[in-house]
């Protein structure tokens, strides 16, 4: 049904069909009918088809029904929090791959929280955290905003962004693929293929005439 619907004297159009508030099917009626059983239920008629004749209309708690409406609609649109874990020891390789899989999560539609673990001595260190996060976000430049600034949470530094609205869009990088080593040879082929070619007719020192005279 639509949110914004017609309901009790805005409806116009008689007679209308009724729906009572179980479902059940009530039949035609005059549209006077209709609102008097509607408010002595302490419910409302609501149109639910209007392009039908004669109109379909419900009885119900038609503020219920639209404070449901939009409790449904924001749980379906509620962004998800995504995490993306690094060590201060995360080499510059594995950095990019995070990096690329925090933009997969952003291009859904997802925020995301960036959290550096420090253990033992690392904590004295924590500028790499900062540092880290520093290059992240001019990595992502002005397609985020920082929902959390980098900042220490017991032994971990937390980092949380949100998409900006079609910043994303057509940018869905897809996990980075295993590469494809191209197939060694094995075995006996291997040996071959290391082997110098010889001609046929290519005689060893040991075969050859001056060697066995």
């Amino acid at each position: 049904m639509h949110q914004n619907l017609r309901c009790n004297e805005q409806i116009r159009i008689s007679p209308v069909r009724i729906v009572g508030e179980n479902n059940e099917q009530i039949g035609v009626i005059s549209t006077y009918e209709a609102l008097k059983m509607a408010r002595e239920a302490g419910l409302d008629l609501v149109e639910v088809a209007p392009n039908v004749r004669p109109p379909v209309c419900r009885i119900m708690d038609y503020g219920k029904w639209k404070y449901q409406q939009k409790k449904n609609v924001k749980r379906s649109t509620e962004q998800q929090l995504k995490e993306v874990r690094l060590r201060p020891k995360t080499d510059t390789h594995d950095r990019e791959i995070k990096l690329r899989q925090a933009i997969r999560f952003l291009a859904e539609g997802d925020k995301v929280q960036f959290t550096m673990q420090f253990r033992g001595r690392e904590q004295a260190h924590r500028e790499i955290g900062y540092d880290t996060f520093r290059g992240i976000l001019a990595e992502l430049g002005q397609r985020v905003k920082i929902e959390r600034a980098p900042s220490i949470d017991g032994r971990n530094m937390i980092m949380i962004v949100s998409p900006v609205k079609g910043a994303f869009d057509g940018v869905v990088p897809k996990p980075q693929a295993e590469a494809k080593a191209a197939p060694q040879p094995s075995g006996g082929e291997a040996r071959k293929a290391a082997e110098p070619s010889r001609s046929e007719d290519a005689q060893t020192p040991a075969e050859s005439p001056a060697a066995s005279a």
